[in-house]
């Protein structure tokens, strides 16, 4: 038999139940806490989630007692009782898994209830005594989970992208160090695995260096159509139980709270079902994810040996490779973060289905959608920040595997088309494979070029960029 002692009754739709006493949310979150135990991952898990709820509701509270319809002494304790959900207080009241039934309600009342019940404190009342202030009444007025759930969410993602965007260019700063330090290191460029054209170090470097730099620019993009919210729609974007002047208002405060540019819809019954934003944003996510595989896959391949393998690149030695094999050190972190792109491309397909099943007015979806793109930023930022600090930074090259890879290379061959001719050069490539000599010593065996000329031709700045070869040696 239930302890009465320790637990207040509260009542809903439903009927009645016993609430913890000493928790701030009530009966309809408790509903949900015992309803959905899947993911473990709570609300609180992403600290934005409980931050931009409370944002949303004080911009909600504040429009409501402008525009006379919320009493201003209880607008000031919901306002007072979202700024401590803002600076972080409260986070642990935020217990509703994130996958979750009911398109966010669960979401919105776990939200309403923690702040009615810090509010009904602020005002000198007990948890539960909803008669002087009410979750669904008060805190909810002019709302619904429809636009409020959205909103909220929309604004977590814009706040937490830009600690993704801050480990996006940091891992691009440290690329770039790495390609100043090798810019003079000339290897074999490689394609389809096979031996292409001579390159710097630096040069493959300064490749991932951009194509990371690439998606700085694109996400802030992509997280720029999060702006626009449905808020003040209420539950199919009509705004039914809103002021007609509270929709603008509310968007306004938020703005000012949150300090983010939010804009209201111009089609809020659109606005309401469609998820292109969200579409649109996780698959910029996607991308940088592919990116960041690639470049991890290249990263193990240079690594690679030390003997045999590549060889061309030291990564930092993290930990023992192997509980067999004495002195294996392996690429860790590359490896980890390739599995962290693989969870992020998986993500990706979550929000596709998620967006995809929007029917009519509402997406019953939005939860796993959110969930997934969070998580996806999270582990992204966490994955770049380790490889930026646990292996770019510690790279180093092996100079002269990279130079007798070019010395040995019948790619060698390619530079010296324009003069020779494809049929010759192709002939010396077949003679060099077959007979395992070296393209320098053929050519000069059959007297296609000098020494002087082969010196110029392959001189290593004249191979790693184009050159003017009407002024060239012929």
């Amino acid at each position: 038999m239930t302890d009465l002692t320790q637990y207040r009754i509260e009542h809903d739709l439903l009927g009645e139940a016993p609430v913890p006493e000493n928790v701030y949310y009530g009966i309809q979150t408790q509903r949900a806490v015992e309803n959905f135990q899947i993911s473990g991952v709570q609300l609180n898990h992403y600290v934005n989630l409980p931050r931009a709820l409370a944002m949303v509701k004080k911009a909600c509270a504040l429009a409501n007692r402008d525009l006379g319809m919320l009493d201003a002494q209880k607008a000031e304790a919901i306002s007072d009782a979202c700024d401590e959900i803002i600076e972080g207080r409260l986070h642990d009241q935020f217990v509703v898994d994130m996958i979750q039934g009911g398109a966010g309600t669960s979401t919105n009342m776990n939200a309403n209830e923690v702040i009615c019940n810090r509010a009904l404190e602020l005002m000198g009342h007990r948890r539960g005594e909803y008669q002087y202030l009410h979750p669904n009444t008060h805190v909810n007025m002019a709302q619904s989970t429809n636009d409020v759930y959205p909103t909220a969410m929309r604004l977590a993602m814009v706040l937490k992208h830009k600690t993704l965007l801050v480990a996006i260019k940091s891992l691009k700063n440290a690329l770039d160090v790495k390609a100043n330090e090798f810019k003079d290191i000339l290897k074999m460029g490689r394609t389809q695995l096979q031996d292409a054209v001579p390159m710097t170090l630096g040069q493959e470097f300064r490749a991932f260096s951009t194509t990371i730099g690439e998606d700085v620019q694109r996400i802030s993009e992509m997280a720029a159509l999060l702006r626009e919210v449905n808020l003040g729609g209420t539950a199919i974007g009509t705004g039914i139980t809103a002021d007609s002047r509270y929709a603008p208002l509310a968007v306004k405060y938020l703005t000012e709270i949150s300090g983010q540019e939010m804009i209201l819809a111009g089609d809020l019954v659109e606005a309401t079902s469609d998820m292109g934003a969200f579409v649109i944003f996780s698959s910029a996510l996607k991308r940088l994810a592919v990116k960041l595989s690639k470049i991890s896959n290249d990263l193990r391949l240079l690594s690679s040996g030390p003997l045999c393998g590549f060889n061309e690149i030291n990564l930092p030695e993290m930990q023992p490779g192997s509980s067999i094999m004495p002195g294996k050190v392996n690429p860790v972190i590359p490896e980890a973060m390739n599995q962290i792109a693989f969870h992020v491309i998986g993500n990706d397909l979550v929000v596709t289905l998620a967006s995809e099943a929007a029917q009519l007015q509402l997406n019953y979806a939005e939860p796993v959608l959110v969930y997934k793109i969070l998580e996806s930023i999270q582990q992204l930022s966490s994955g770049m920040n380790m490889l930026t600090e646990k292996c770019i930074k510690g790279i180093t090259a092996n100079r002269e595997v990279c130079q007798s890879y070019v010395d040995n290379s019948v790619g060698l061959v390619t530079a010296l088309n324009p003069y020779l001719g494809y049929e010759n050069s192709s002939r010396i490539a077949k003679i060099a494979l077959k007979s395992g000599r070296r393209v320098v010593d053929l050519v000069l065996e059959e007297g296609l070029l000098t020494e002087e000329q082969l010196k110029e031709i392959l001189k290593p700045e004249n191979m790693i960029a184009p050159l003017n070869l009407s002024q060239s040696a012929h």
